[in-house]
């Protein structure tokens, strides 16, 4: 039976808002780290969004600890909403999540397990690439003795840094860009590690089908 309680219904109504509200936020980031010679006062107009972006999750988050009723344990046992409302680079996430909701048609996936971890994993790994890559740059590209000055070495670096190779070619001077580069590595292994995993899985029980059929195809 489909959950029908008040938290379930504030997340099945909130799901769009939150999901639109965080393409407008990476779309406003990124259009001011990447048009640095725009006016004043589109500088502000993007800021707004920004801002605006942010004031939703806070009262997503304040309202769904209300409900809730758990007080400061919410913190703890609802850390990746923490880490959301936190962290403004990860909230490009919750596209994936939106995702996930597309794609469930009277509740059951259009896609098999291990095909939407891929999927979702895939998806994080771009979201989180790409808001990581503006990040750096904004901080690098001025920094004194920085590596990093265009966008597009920050793009390779976060690639191979979400891949793990690290090149060592290009690293971070910043405080900020060090620690984009811990939470890219981070989020690099655990993401890695569940596609080949689920595609690892994958292949074990297409394997172990096939063999099946075939014991009993012989047994015929």
């Amino acid at each position: 039976m489909e959950d029908d309680s008040p938290q379930e219904r504030w997340r099945r109504r909130t799901e769009i808002p939150l999901a639109i509200g965080s393409m407008l936020f990476l779309g406003a980031y990124a259009t001011k780290v990447l048009v640095p010679g725009m006016s004043q006062g589109w500088r502000d107009f993007f800021l707004a969004v920004i801002l605006g972006a942010w004031a939703l999750f806070a009262v997503d988050y304040a309202v769904r600890w209300r409900m809730n009723g758990s007080g400061l344990k919410y913190i703890r046992t609802h850390w990746l909403e923490t880490l959301v409302l936190l962290l403004p680079l990860l909230r490009p996430l919750r596209v994936v999540r939106l995702y996930e909701a597309i794609q469930m048609r009277h509740g059951e996936p259009r896609l098999s397990l291990y095909a939407r971890v891929m999927v979702y994993a895939g998806l994080s790994v771009l979201l989180l690439g790409f808001a990581g890559a503006l990040a750096v740059y904004h901080h690098e590209r001025l920094a004194p003795g920085a590596d990093i000055r265009t966008f597009g070495d920050a793009v390779w670096w976060t690639c191979t840094t979400l891949s793990t190779v690290g090149y060592g070619d290009m690293a971070p001077v910043t405080p900020v860009g060090r620690l984009v580069a811990v939470g890219l590595m981070a989020c690099g292994l655990g993401l890695l590690g569940a596609v080949t995993g689920s595609f690892s899985s994958w292949l074990i029980q297409v394997f172990t089908l096939e063999d099946a059929k075939r014991r009993a195809r012989s047994r015929r």
